[in-house]
């Protein structure tokens, strides 16, 4: 059986630890040899835009860009489609990789077997 995780991020600036765990469990679930799948929704949608994961500070955190790159050289990032037209982010906006996409392909992600979500 395939190892994947599928990871969705809710919060962002706006709850920055539960934000910041989710990219760190990506990036050491990648750095693992698991497959993993980051799905960007509400304010997280705004890390998928350029410049925006950089703005991002934790203390005692590993730097948010960072992580977003090592998930993007290895993994998949989508933003949720609705949330990406909530806030006015178009696929144009979006760092080279990252894709829309809406419910049907995260739950077609997450019922896959040997697939388990997590969701911060």
């Amino acid at each position: 059986m395939a190892r994947s995780l599928v990871i969705k991020v809710t919060a962002g600036a706006d709850a920055p630890e539960r934000c910041n765990q989710a990219f760190t469990v990506a990036a050491s679930a990648l750095a693992s040899g698991v497959a993993v799948s980051l799905w960007l929704t509400g304010e997280a949608s705004w890390f998928a835009v350029p410049g925006k994961a950089k703005e991002f500070s934790l203390p005692h955190a590993a730097p948010l860009a960072d992580l977003l790159d090592a998930v993007l050289a290895a993994g998949r990032v989508t933003v949720c489609t609705q949330c990406a037209a909530r806030r006015d982010i178009t696929v144009d906006d979006l760092l080279p990789g990252v894709r829309i996409a809406g419910a049907p392909a995260f739950v077609e992600e997450v019922v896959a077997e040997g697939v388990q979500a997590l969701v911060y």
